[in-house]
C-alpha cells in the first residue's frame, strides 16, 4: 500500500517532515495488524514470538540522573533504531488522551512542540464504563520522514523522563516498530529469527529477568 505525503521542512536538529494521509495510515496498520490497534504498551504480549526487550542504563535504572546518563540512553536508543531503520524512512507516532474525543488533552506535555508535524491519525476510545466521566479517547499524531541518527532525540529524551508516554517509531510497511519508554525499549522485528540476530548483538542490555522484561 502506497502512502501519499508532502514535504515540509522542520527545523534543523528535526530533518525534514512530510504529512501523511491519515486514512490510509489507518487502512495500512488494520491490514498489516488485524489483532488490534496501535497503543505501543500492548504490542510485547501481541507479537510476543517477535519482541525483545532492551534496558537503557546499566544495572536495569530506570531514570537518567545526570548529562552522562542521558548520553546513554539516547546512545542506546538510537543504536537500536539505526540498526531497524538506517537508510529508510520511518513513521514517528505520538500520543495524548482526552475524556472526550475532540477536546483538550487530559494533561499537558510537550508532545505537540517536540512533534509539532504529527497528524490525528488515530482515536482509539474506551467507552465500556457506563458513566461517561469514566470514558478516555488515546489520539495518536504521526509524521513521516528520513531516519538519520539524532533526529527524535528530543523525543526519546521527554521519553526517558516519562514526560511523554506511548511513543513508537515504525518502518512504512509497518514491519519492524521501535517503542522507547521510561528505562527501556520494546522491539518488534520482522520475524522471529531477525529478533533473535538483534537480540543477541546486545545482549548485554537485556534484562536478567527469565521474561526479558
Amino acid at each position: 500500500m502506497n502512502l501519499h505525503f508532502r514535504a515540509d521542512q522542520r527545523g534543523s536538529n528535526q530533518g525534514v517532515s512530510f504529512a501523511i494521509d491519515p486514512a490510509l495510515l489507518a487502512a495500512l496498520w488494520r491490514e498489516r495488524h488485524p489483532s488490534g490497534p496501535p497503543v505501543a504498551h500492548t504490542f510485547r504480549t501481541r507479537y510476543a514470538d517477535r519482541w525483545v526487550r532492551f534496558h537503557s542504563l546499566p544495572g536495569s535504572k530506570r531514570y537518567p540522573e545526570s548529562e552522562d546518563e542521558y548520553a546513554i540512553v539516547l546512545d542506546r536508543y538510537n543504536a537500536i533504531l539505526d540498526k531497524l531503520f538506517t537508510g529508510t524512512d520511518v513513521f514517528v507516532v505520538t500520543m495524548d488522551w482526552s475524556d472526550t474525543p475532540t477536546g483538550p488533552a487530559g494533561y499537558p506535555t510537550p508532545r505537540p512542540m517536540l512533534h509539532p508535524d504529527g497528524i490525528h491519525w488515530w482515536t482509539e476510545s474506551d467507552q465500556d464504563d457506563p458513566d461517561p466521566e469514566f470514558h478516555s479517547h488515546t489520539r495518536l499524531y504521526a509524521d513521516r520522514r528520513r531516519w538519520s541518527r539524532g533526529c527524535i532525540d528530543g523525543l526519546l529524551r521527554a521519553v526517558a523522563d516519562e514526560a511523554l508516554v506511548e511513543v513508537f517509531i515504525a518502518d512504512t510497511e509497518l514491519r519492524r516498530i521501535h517503542h522507547p519508554y521510561d528505562g527501556g525499549a520494546d522491539v518488534i522485528l520482522a520475524t522471529s529469527p531477525e529478533r533473535d540476530g538483534v537480540r543477541a548483538q546486545h545482549a548485554d542490555w537485556l534484562s536478567s529477568h527469565p521474561a526479558g522484561l
